[in-house]
């Protein structure tokens, strides 16, 4: 099936978006062990300026979709890269002054900004996914995990050659601005005007939404894999310095190993799902996650600890965007939905690992990322709910 160039484009430049997320997430964490070093940090005081910067994200996520439909995701989601920029920028001038409140108060601000920068690229990615009538939002996340790699390897090769934070920073975020006023050109509208003699759809209740149980069941598989990547974002790098007493530069490339692996399991997923379809493939990466996790958390040689690592990536990588998609199932009731299970799981991805945190000042950080195995086997459960619905499947072949 041949589709319009302008669907095309509005494919790439989403994509683009994403890949320029993970480009900004990555480059800051990656760099934690840095800022650790600098500000003379232990683990729970890391972990609280972590968990003030999840708040700021958290206070954004409930009205995030109320903007979008005020304002559109393509102002939402210029407007929340220029807050988490900006936000960043403040985070590396208090490390470079040795000053963690401000660093807390930069990351508040920057986290802001990335909750509803991601919440509305997600928005987008699903107005294009209807568009195309098929499921490609495992190929933006690739497209995240993607952005994560290049950040992630700028992170390594700027710790190895001890480049500053605000060298390698301010390069990073300034490109991604630019490219972002760049991309969000090329997006779609958030709705498309009804055709001739059709009403237009009605607004679903977003209060309504939260007490939807599949909806809700598939908020849980989206938190666990939230968590299972989320916690890796904030601690693998850490992890593997202290666990093993190995350099900095040891530890992102530690993290590089992991977010390579979600990357490639991401670009393989939209045909992984199609040949096998949501539920088998949940379950193999619910599977992969628990293994990579325990092997991790437990092997002492850090070869085979990095080999767990690999299995942890593949099993974080797609409960994430096929619960976007479960989500978006019905397009009548995709915005609502898709709020709902955002902001279940950014709640994991931003408050599980400044828990954890907290947790690794008594255990360490490789015994506290243990406690991600509850919510893994705990998601096995709700899976089910993740089967694409009858009624969905009728109207993509409407549209089709």
């Amino acid at each position: 099936m041949t589709h319009p160039p302008r669907v095309r484009l509005a494919a790439a430049c989403v994509f683009a978006v994403f890949v320029l997320s993970g480009l900004t997430f990555a480059s800051w964490a990656s760099r934690l062990p840095t800022v650790r070093d600098e500000l003379g940090l232990q683990p729970d005081q890391m972990g609280v300026i972590l968990l003030v910067g999840a708040c700021g994200s958290l206070l954004s996520l409930p009205v995030t979709g109320r903007i979008v439909a005020a304002i559109g995701s393509r102002l939402t989601v210029t407007a929340g890269a220029v807050l988490a920029a900006l936000g960043l920028v403040g985070a590396v001038v208090g490390v470079s002054q040795g000053n963690a409140v401000g660093v807390a108060a930069g990351l508040f601000a920057a986290m802001m900004g990335i909750g509803s920068w991601d919440m509305a690229m997600n928005f987008a990615g699903t107005v294009v996914e209807r568009s195309l009538s098929r499921s490609i939002m495992p190929w933006f996340h690739a497209g995240f995990s993607f952005g994560a790699v290049l950040g992630a390897a700028g992170g390594t090769v700027a710790s190895s050659h001890h480049i500053g934070l605000p060298w390698h920073l301010g390069v990073a975020l300034g490109f991604v601005v630019v490219a972002v006023l760049a991309c969000v050109r090329g997006f779609l509208p958030d709705v498309e005007p009804p055709a001739d003699g059709e009403a237009p759809v009605a607004r679903t209740s977003f209060a309504r939404t939260w007490l939807e149980p599949r909806t809700l069941l598939i908020g849980l598989i989206v938190l666990s894999a939230a968590l299972t990547e989320g916690a890796a974002n904030d601690w693998l790098a850490l992890a593997v310095v202290d666990g093993f007493e190995v350099p900095n530069s040891t530890g992102a490339l530690g993290f590089t190993v992991f977010v390579v692996a979600m990357t490639i399991m991401r670009f393989v997923g939209t045909w992984l799902l199609d040949r096998f379809g949501r539920l088998l493939v949940l379950r193999l990466c619910t599977g992969f996650a628990i293994v990579g996790l325990a092997v991790f958390g437990l092997v002492p040689n850090l070869p085979i600890a990095l080999a767990g690592a690999v299995l942890w990536g593949f099993g974080a990588a797609l409960g994430f965007p096929v619960g976007m998609s479960a989500a978006s199932d019905d397009p009548r009731h995709a915005a609502a939905r898709l709020s709902v299970v955002s902001t279940i799981g950014y709640t994991a991805f931003l408050l599980g690992p400044p828990l954890l945190g907290l947790l690794a000042d008594h255990v360490g950080y490789r015994t506290a990322l243990l406690a991600v195995l509850v919510p893994l086997v705990a998601s096995l459960l709700a899976l089910p709910a993740a089967a694409p619905r009858a009624g969905a499947a009728a109207d993509a072949g409407d549209q089709a």
